[in-house]
């Protein structure tokens, strides 16, 4: 028995943020104090750290759950199922349903309810949860699925992830210009081939010391009366601790598989952060005394920043749909997949195509 994915979609928002649109924005430090830095060496440095050079921002009419909507009916037409098959619905995500310019969180029901009640499916036997795992919420999500395919509990499995992270920036903060939005779904279903499919699979989560590295804070400019909070991160602290321990992860997963490392033909890694992904992915190589390729690792921060659970699903779904440039998927080909967020969280999975 295996687990194979039949089916994915994504949902690109309209709206584009340009680098250039923070050219009039108010950045504060820490200490409340602005920058010395110009807007334009703030971005210029940005740039050419994190490769971000526009993203997307979810239409003001729209939610997250709504968009994870729309992302899985497209997977689940490509899947070609009837949606009452569906034994499960898991919905990766960190902050819920905000409606434009509020900021609370909504998540009662669950975002997996919201979908399947969209989805029009009334199979009670349908069960419609979330997880929250960060950014590898996805990941772990596919995780969770292939282990009730595995159980004999699940034949088919919906796998959403979602998030509007434009929603709950600090505009004064400089790490809003990371922050997107969008959402990628795939169809998940038992298999019985078992070369192909999931072969593999890691997680981990760090909290001993870095349970704090992701957090929620006041703005950095202080107004008063306003006690409004947004998401914020010890860049610095994520960024060592991603290279120091994602390479790891993804070798437990892929000498799990028992594939060798030539046999990797792409890696999907969380889009993050352009520096930290290609780093981390050649002390992985390093790893195993190899060089990193040069096609290995497809990119979409670019033009979509970082939309948190939805960039390896959406990434994946425009790789399939030969909607990036210069990288393809075929039969044959080994993926190996990996994530890191909520400055913890890690997890890997080797996919057989």
């Amino acid at each position: 028995m295996n687990s194979i994915i039949t089916g994915t979609g994504s949902y690109i928002p309209k709206i584009i943020k340009k680098n250039s649109d923070f050219l009039n924005e108010h950045f504060y430090g820490e200490q409340n104090e602005p920058f010395a830095s110009s807007n334009k060496e703030i971005i210029e440095k940005f740039v050419a750290i994190t490769g971000i050079e526009e993203r997307r921002y979810l239409e003001p009419e729209l939610q997250n759950s709504e968009a994870g909507a729309i992302a899985s009916k497209i997977a689940i037409e490509e899947a070609k199922i009837n949606p009452e098959e569906i034994d499960q619905i898991i919905y990766a995500h960190n902050f819920g349903d905000i409606r434009y310019n509020d900021n609370q969180s909504d998540m009662l029901p669950s975002l997996a309810s919201r979908v399947k009640h969209l989805l029009r499916i009334k199979n009670p036997n349908c069960v419609a949860y979330d997880v929250i795992f960060g950014c590898p919420g996805w990941l772990q999500g596919m995780i969770q699925a292939d282990s009730f395919i595995q159980a004999g509990i699940a034949k088919k499995c919906l796998i959403i992830g979602a998030e509007t992270l434009s929603r709950v920036i600090d505009p004064h903060d400089r790490d809003s210009m990371i922050y997107a939005d969008g959402a990628g779904a795939c169809i998940l279903e038992k298999g019985n081939d078992l070369s192909k499919g999931i072969l593999s699979h890691a997680a981990q989560s760090f909290t001993y010391d870095e349970a704090n590295y992701l957090y929620f804070g006041k703005s950095f400019k202080v107004i008063p009366k306003i006690n409004t909070r947004y998401i914020k991160m010890y860049g610095k602290k994520i960024y060592e601790f991603a290279l120091n321990n994602v390479p790891n992860a993804m070798k437990a997963a892929l000498d799990q598989s028992g594939l060798p490392i030539e046999k990797i033909k792409k890696i999907l890694i969380h889009q993050a952060n352009e520096k930290m992904d290609e780093a981390i992915i050649k002390r992985f190589y390093r790893i195993y005394n190899a060089k990193m390729p040069e096609d290995i690792m497809p990119l979409s921060i670019q033009k979509l920043g970082n939309s948190s659970v939805a960039t390896v699903p959406t990434l994946l779904d425009l790789i399939l749909k030969q909607k990036l440039e210069d990288h393809d998927i075929n039969d044959g080909d080994a993926i190996l997949f990996a994530s890191v967020g909520a400055g913890m969280n890690i997890n890997a999975i080797v996919y057989q195509y």
